[in-house]
């Protein structure tokens, strides 16, 4: 009974909260949001189109399907709305035998997007009232998944996007998920650490298991809410980032839907997680107040230490209405268990996000990593941001590929060229939006000559908005729903 009493409680505190929010959200702005603009303009139809025109050559054997994910509001943007929280769009390009052979955009059918869209939802089971998914697409194991942080289950995908269906990893997620998971590709499991909005003392490390079952759910106790947007792993650890953007009862109360501020009064942290351990086993590590939205990888040195590259912020969210401030930078963090500290240096200081990797060195030592730039003066239509950086974390060397005035590139992915390949022997691939045009390529270049113009371009005649995370899904050898499929 007393559950039940608090589960009523609780529920009735919650729809007074949002009443609340709802009355205050009336006396925001009106002025249209900077994030549904311009660049970042949505879409406004499903796209279906096939043998889209190729400049150069396709690379012999990259086969397979490139899928990108971001917000993408179905309805007009309403006061209060927010980048992070509109409505999830994917897209899909299918090259196979040396041809883009088709290219889809569907919206993922959540009950909001599907309300606005006048068509049913998308089937599977719901969490809670929030249903959007928007962040990103994962395999785990020969499935894919749109995934999100902090609300909704993830959604599962056919290769050919015309199927979508909410799916907690076949009944066995308890809660939510992430938008960054991350795959081990020595033992094929998949780790997150995973956080509710609306739980505030404590966060939860997951593993699936190749087979899209969850295997492992342990909560670790924390203070404030505090939002965990990436994480990492090594041999020994699940690396859990508890920085000073926290959940921001004010925030919401004034009607802003991405309710994480900055807050002063929260201790900035890194956790060091046995894999197999329980929350009270984590190893604390004090670090200076800064925010990481993004993890390039993090791997165990020979002396015990764990070397942890990102991209961290001064601050974020410090604003009423939150926001960016200051842009990011890309650093090495060594966090040392015995002293229980961590060391910051910098190894670039200019503006850029998105760190990738070879993800098949995930959680082990990388030599290499990629970024792409963002501007000086934060401007939010990303002008001037033409440009990714190659690192060389051995040399300190870096290498700019620029892709020139009116262009805009996103997140770039590294495709090996063979299983056998090097670390940087193989493909980069990732969206460029033309801004001048109002279009959009898909560019392949060469990871080893990075300054070089791209080997293929493949032409999209329409803008699709920057969006958020893509990878890279090969194509299987034997594959009823492939990315071969036709249109």
């Amino acid at each position: 009974m007393p559950n039940r009493v608090q589960s009523a409680l609780r529920a009735a505190a919650e729809a007074g909260i949002g009443l609340w929010a709802a009355c205050n959200r009336l006396r925001l702005s009106g002025t249209p949001n900077p994030f549904v603009v311009g660049v970042h303009a949505p879409m406004r139809e499903e796209l279906t189109l096939a043998d889209l025109p190729v400049t150069g050559a396709i690379p012999p054997g990259f086969e397979g399907l490139y899928l990108k994910m971001g917000a993408n509001p179905a309805g007009p943007a309403t006061r209060g709305h927010d980048w992070f929280l509109g409505d999830g769009m994917v897209h899909g390009l299918a090259i196979e035998g040396g041809r883009a052979a088709w290219y889809r955009n569907r919206w993922i059918g959540s009950r909001p997007a599907a309300a606005a869209l006048g068509r049913p939802a998308a089937p599977g089971p719901r969490r809670g009232g929030n249903d959007t998914v928007n962040t990103n697409v994962v395999a785990i194991g020969s499935r894919i998944f749109a995934v999100v942080e902090a609300g909704s289950y993830p959604v599962e995908l056919s290769r050919t996007l015309e199927e979508q269906r909410y799916n907690p990893f076949d009944g066995t997620l308890a809660g939510s998920f992430t938008g960054h998971p991350h795959h081990d590709p020595l033992t094929g499991e998949t780790h997150a650490i995973a956080y509710d909005g609306r739980v505030w003392d404590s966060v939860r490390h997951v593993v699936v298991a190749p087979t899209g079952r969850v295997v492992r759910d342990r909560p670790v106790a924390v203070e404030h809410g505090p939002c965990i947007h990436d994480c990492a792993i090594t041999a020994r650890f699940a690396i859990v980032l508890d920085l000073p953007v926290t959940f921001s009862l004010g925030a919401l109360l004034a009607g802003h839907r991405f309710p994480f501020r900055w807050n002063p009064a929260h201790g900035a942290r890194v956790g060091l997680l046995p894999r197999r351990g329980d929350g009270a086993d984590i190893l604390w590590c004090e670090v200076e107040p800064c925010f990481v939205f993004h993890v390039a990888n993090a791997y165990d040195d020979a002396d015990g230490r764990v070397i942890l590259d990102v991209v961290a912020y001064d601050t974020v969210f410090t604003a009423a209405g939150g926001g960016f401030d200051e842009p990011g930078r890309l650093e090495r963090w060594t966090v040392d268990p015995a002293a229980r500290r961590v060391a910051r240096r910098v190894l670039d200081p200019t503006p850029q996000e998105f760190p990738r990797i070879d993800e098949r060195r995930f959680g082990r030592r990388h030599r290499y990593a990629y970024t792409v730039s963002v501007p000086a003066d934060g401007n939010t239509q990303l002008a001037g941001a033409t440009r990714i950086y190659k690192h060389d974390l051995e040399t300190g060397e870096r290498r700019v590929h620029e892709f020139g005035p009116d262009r805009v590139p996103g997140e770039f992915v590294f495709v090996p060229a063979h299983p056998g390949a090097g670390e940087d022997e193989g493909w980069l691939v990732g969206l460029v939006i033309d801004t001048a045009t109002d279009t959009t390529d898909f560019a392949i270049l060469d990871a080893r000559s990075f300054e070089a113009p791209p080997v293929a371009t493949i032409r999209l005649g329409h803008r699709i908005p920057p969006g958020f995370h893509g990878n890279w899904f090969p194509a299987r050898a034997t594959d009823p729903d492939g990315a071969g499929a036709g249109p």
